[in-house]
């Protein structure tokens, strides 16, 4: 079954120059520019968590802008985007909020695709956290909630994107959650999935806060080694899958969580990444997310479930067509049929983020 007709909502996507604005990798994409190395020189130096992150560190080193996207997703229907903050460096309490009135001022619309929703960088544990929710919608009413860097891995050769082991946990962060509720902002969950049960006490504690399941989890390793000892073996990752989908089915219960389906295609899961300007093939890629893909929309129904290209973190692995593809495979081989994908690949995404129809910001 194909997508005609169907007006397609990425609900993942990231944009940055790093040359430009301050990211956490500025520093590595400055040194691109003015000391040219060879891209496999630079992979070999890079330390293996990094490596293994990223898969490839070409896309992190030049601006992705919403032409480099366009050209990307150049055969797919894409109407409209979700922008998710990422490596925002700037100095002040405040100065996350520039991001998204960066973020807001990029030429969308025309021949790219309309910003729908922008989700901005936030801590929930900062005294300022309140202060910082108002500073972003001031800087664009497309400001829909926060994402915050929770992610944290207990193999110490898998890269963590905070030191806290239970961030979600803590009374600040907790405490601090309160404002999102108060303001009708939704959050952004991500995490590595040993850490899903942190992210279903969070739903309970506040079940008037959409909150927003990124990549199903990301289960680290589940596809091949990563890191010093994750998902080295088939027994390992089958010991993996197993938690990741009783943890997966807990969550679903609370009916404030959404789920994307996106980024299944991050090396992190231990995908092989493939010589540059070869994608991996659908049917591989089928393959390896189908479990995953069948077992969310089990535990979370169509109406529950939205799709990110969560380009071009991806691009190592993928192409957005064959993601899209795969998706679509996944979906119909497991019964789903065109209200199942229409919903996924666009619904879902309309009503969390407030998108009106025509792919275009709701008032």
């Amino acid at each position: 079954m194909d997508l005609t007709g169907i007006r397609i909502i990425d609900a993942h996507i990231h944009q940055w120059d790093p040359l430009a604005t301050p990211r956490d990798f500025s520093a590595m994409a400055r040194l691109f520019k003015y000391l040219p190395l060879p891209i496999e020189i630079a992979i070999r130096l890079a330390p293996r968590r990094d490596r293994e992150f990223v898969g490839d560190p070409t896309f992190f080193a030049h601006p992705y802008l919403p032409a480099d996207y366009h050209a990307d997703a150049a055969t797919v229907p894409i109407e409209a985007i979700v922008h998710i903050e990422v490596d925002w460096s700037g100095k002040g309490a405040l100065a996350a909020a520039d991001e998204t009135r960066w973020v807001a001022e990029l030429p969308f619309g025309g021949a790219n695709p309309t910003l729908g929703a922008i989700l901005g960088h936030a801590n929930p544990a900062a005294p300022n956290f309140a202060d910082l929710l108002d500073a972003h919608r001031a800087a664009s009413p497309l400001l829909r909630g926060i994402r915050t860097m929770v992610a944290h891995h207990p193999d110490r050769d898998v890269r963590s994107f905070t030191e806290s082991e239970s961030a979600l946990t803590t009374k600040a962060f907790l405490d601090g959650f309160a404002a999102l509720a108060e303001r009708g902002l939704c959050f952004e969950a991500w995490v590595y999935s040993h850490a899903l049960p942190d992210v279903t006490a969070l739903a309970a504690r506040y079940p008037e806060v959409p909150i927003v399941l990124n990549h199903l989890g990301t289960p680290a390793g589940i596809f091949g080694p990563v890191g010093k000892h994750t998902g080295t073996n088939p027994s390992l990752r089958r010991e993996l899958f197993i938690r990741w989908r009783d943890d997966l089915t807990a969550l679903a219960a609370n009916p404030n969580v959404v789920a994307k389906v996106s980024g299944l295609m991050m090396p992190i899961l231990g995908h092989p990444v493939p010589r540059r300007g070869y994608p991996t093939p659908v049917p591989v890629l089928l393959d390896r997310i189908a479990p995953l893909v069948e077992h969310a929309l089990d535990a979370f129904g169509a109406d529950r479930l939205l799709w990110g290209s969560n380009f071009p973190v991806d691009k190592p692995i993928t192409t957005i067509a064959n993601s899209v593809e795969a998706m679509t495979a996944a979906i119909t081989g497991h019964g789903g049929g065109r209200p199942e994908l229409e919903q996924i690949f666009r619904k879902t995404a309309l009503r969390v983020y407030r998108i009106d129809s025509d792919g275009r910001p709701a008032d």
